[in-house]
C-alpha cells in the first residue's frame, strides 16, 4: 500500500468515528442517532461519501434525514476541522447503505439453492 492510500484509509477511519460524534451533539432527532457504516474518500481526500445505516428508518425518515444532513454538512466540516486540527475537511455526500440488504438477499438465495439441492438428493435416493 502506498503512503497516499494509507493516509486516505486513516482519514476514512477517523471520519467514521467523528461524524457520529458530531451528529450526536446536535439537537435534531432525525440525525443524531444515525450510524455511519463506511466512509470512502476521493483520491485527494477532497470529497467523502458517507454511508449510513438505514435499518430502523422508513423511506420518509430517510429522505428527511438526507435533507437535514445536507443542511448541517457545513457544521460537520467545521467540527471535524476543529477537532482534528485539519486545514480543510472533505465535502460530504450522504447515502444510505444497502449492502446489508444485498447480503441478506444473497444468503436467502443460497438457502433456497440448498433446499432445492436437498430435495433433489431425496428424490434420487428414492
Amino acid at each position: 500500500m502506498r503512503e497516499e492510500e494509507i493516509k486516505r484509509k486513516r482519514t476514512e477511519s477517523r471520519l467514521v468515528e467523528l461524524i457520529p460524534e458530531a451528529l450526536s451533539a446536535m439537537n435534531d432527532n432525525r440525525i443524531n442517532g444515525l450510524s455511519v457504516t463506511e466512509v470512502i474518500c476521493s483520491r485527494g481526500r477532497y470529497d467523502a461519501k458517507v454511508y449510513l445505516d438505514k435499518s430502523y428508518l422508513t423511506e420518509k425518515e430517510q429522505s428527511e434525514a438526507l435533507k437535514q444532513l445536507r443542511v448541517v454538512s457545513g457544521y460537520l466540516s467545521t467540527y471535524i476541522r476543529e477537532s482534528e486540527g485539519w486545514y480543510k475537511s472533505p465535502k460530504f455526500t450522504f447515502e444510505f447503505d444497502t449492502q446489508l440488504e444485498e447480503i441478506s438477499k444473497i444468503e436467502n438465495l443460497f438457502k433456497e439453492i440448498g433446499k432445492r439441492h436437498n430435495k433433489e438428493d431425496k428424490i434420487d435416493e428414492s
